[in-house]
């Protein structure tokens, strides 16, 4: 079976959601403040009409802040998120990424479960590694990322 991979990069390193989990790509706009918001919400953005919640992935993850640049996007992401009155209930977030790269077909049987230590990010907010020429592409787990319940890290 084939995935297709949606590539993106976050301080030099390649991530990746799965294509049918993405509904678009923005070009970045700052989005407004939300107070009392944990550091990594960077706030809301207007996308169809509809208030999202955006993350910025690099706080998210720990890593150097950067400003935002012309190749600065927001990954819209449905994410699964099922509720008592409604188990099918999709929620959409926002992704804050340096810059989007391109969408690669990757067969299943390539993609490999991640190392349980030495990753850049925690590894509950990796599904897999998949590989494109020499680098390694971290792909996402949307859930864990913007799950509600967090645990501390």
């Amino acid at each position: 079976m084939t995935n297709q991979l949606l590539t993106f990069k976050l301080n030099d390193n390649l991530f990746a959601f799965e294509v049918f989990k993405v509904q678009e790509v923005l070009e970045y706009s700052e989005p407004v403040k939300i107070p009392c918001a944990s550091p990594y919400v960077k706030g809301l953005i207007n996308s169809r009409g509809t208030g999202i919640t955006t993350v910025d992935l690099r706080k998210k993850f720990l890593l150097p802040e950067a400003e935002p640049t012309k190749d600065t996007r927001i990954i819209i992401v449905e994410v699964n998120k099922p509720t008592d009155e409604n188990p099918d209930h999709i929620s959409t977030f926002g992704a804050i990424v340096d810059s989007v790269m391109e969408v690669l077909e990757t067969d299943s049987n390539n993609i490999e479960q991640p190392p349980k230590f030495g990753n850049i990010i925690s590894p509950e907010f990796i599904s897999g590694l998949s590989k494109k020429d020499d680098q390694f592409i971290i792909i996402l787990n949307e859930r864990a990322i913007f799950a509600q319940n967090e645990q501390k890290l």
